[in-house]
C-alpha cells in the first residue's frame, strides 16, 4: 500500500490543505500521515480567518512522534502545502532529509502554495522567498499554479511557448518534473482550463471545461491526485489523464450542488471511479 507524508494547513469549515487531501487520498485507498501546519477555522480565500498557526517545534515533534513509530520507514514520499510561516519551511527540508534518510526511495511532491491570479500572494511574509531559494531545488514533483510558476522562475507565462519555457526554468532548479495545475494562456482555449506536465520524457497538456465558480482546494486535491497517481503508475502522462479526470469530477459535483466549498463527501464515488475522460495531447 502506497503512504503519504502530508504536511499541510487544516480547516475545519471547508476542504483545503489536509481537510482536502487526506480524504481524497485515503478515497484513493492511500495511506495518509497528516501532519499540521496550521489549524484554522476556515481558509484564507474568505479575508478573515481564526484559529493557530503551528510552531515549528510542535510539528518537529510530530515528526519526531511518527519516527519513533518506525513508520517513516514505510513513507513512499512527502507532499506538502500550505505552511504558514516561512520558519515551518525549514523544519519541511529536514522531514524530507529524514524521510529520505529512512526510505532512499521516497519522492518529495511540493505544492507551492503562496498565490494566484486576482488575489496575489495571500502567505506570512518571507514563504514565496522559502519557496523560490530553498524549497524548490529539494523537490522530485513541484504542482505551481501559473501565478506561482511565474514568481519562481521570474518567467512570464501567458503564451504556451512562455508556459513551457517557465517549466524548464523551474526543473532547471531541481524538480524533475512540472505539474503546471492551472493554465489558462492566450492561445489555449479561454472555455477550458489546461493542466501541463513536464519531466525529461516530454511536455503533456491535457484541458476539462471551465466550471463557473472558483473552488477553495481544488489546488489541493490536484496535486494529492497526481502524486497518488503518479506513484501508482508511474507515467508522467497517464497520472496527467487520472488527475483530470479525478478533480474535474469534484469540480462538477461541487458546481451541481450550488457550493462553494469542495463536496467530497458527495463526490466520494467519482474518485474512485470518475464520470469523464479526458485526452492528454504531447506537445513536445
Amino acid at each position: 500500500m502506497t503512504t503519504i507524508l502530508s504536511i499541510q494547513s487544516s480547516v475545519a469549515y471547508g476542504h483545503v490543505g489536509n481537510s482536502a487531501a487526506a480524504f481524497l487520498l485515503m478515497r484513493m485507498g492511500v495511506e495518509v500521515y497528516p501532519v499540521l501546519t496550521v489549524h484554522y477555522s476556515n481558509s484564507t480565500a474568505y479575508g478573515t480567518w481564526r484559529g493557530p498557526v503551528l510552531s515549528v517545534d510542535d510539528i518537529r515533534d510530530v515528526i519526531l512522534g511518527i519516527d519513533e513509530r518506525g513508520a517513516l520507514t514505510e513513507v513512499d514520499a512527502v507532499l506538502t502545502g500550505y505552511q504558514g510561516s516561512a520558519a515551518i519551511g525549514e523544519a519541511v527540508l529536514d522531514t524530507v532529509a529524514l524521510v529520505r534518510e529512512r526510505n532512499p526511495k521516497a519522492i518529495y511532491c511540493c505544492d507551492p502554495v503562496m498565490g494566484d491570479v486576482g488575489r496575489g500572494f495571500f502567505v506570512a511574509a518571507g514563504i514565496p522567498e522559502m519557496y523560490r531559494d530553498r524549497i524548490v531545488g529539494q523537490a522530485d514533483i513541484i504542482t505551481p499554479n501559473q501565478f506561482e510558476l511565474e514568481f519562481l522562475t521570474g518567467k512570464p507565462a501567458s503564451t504556451l511557448d512562455e508556459l513551457l519555457e517557465a517549466t524548464d526554468a523551474l526543473r532547471a532548479k531541481g524538480p524533475g518534473t512540472v505539474l503546471v495545475t492551472s493554465a489558462v494562456t492566450t492561445d489555449l482555449d479561454p472555455d477550458k482550463v489546461s493542466m501541463l506536465a513536464v519531466s525529461a520524457g516530454g511536455a503533456w497538456l491535457v484541458s476539462t471545461p471551465q466550471l463557473p465558480p472558483t473552488f477553495s482546494g481544488s489546488g489541493d486535491i490536484t496535486s494529492a491526485a497526481f502524486l497518488a497517481t503518479f506513484l501508482e503508475l508511474g507515467s508522467v502522462p497517464e497520472a496527467l489523464a487520472k488527475t483530470a479526470a479525478i478533480v474535474y469530477a469534484v469540480l462538477e459535483i461541487t458546481a451541481e450542488s450550488g457550493h462553494r466549498e469542495l463536496r467530497l463527501v458527495k463526490a466520494q464515488d467519482a474518485i474512485v471511479h470518475p464520470t469523464h475522460s479526458f485526452a492528454v495531447r504531447q506537445i513536445r
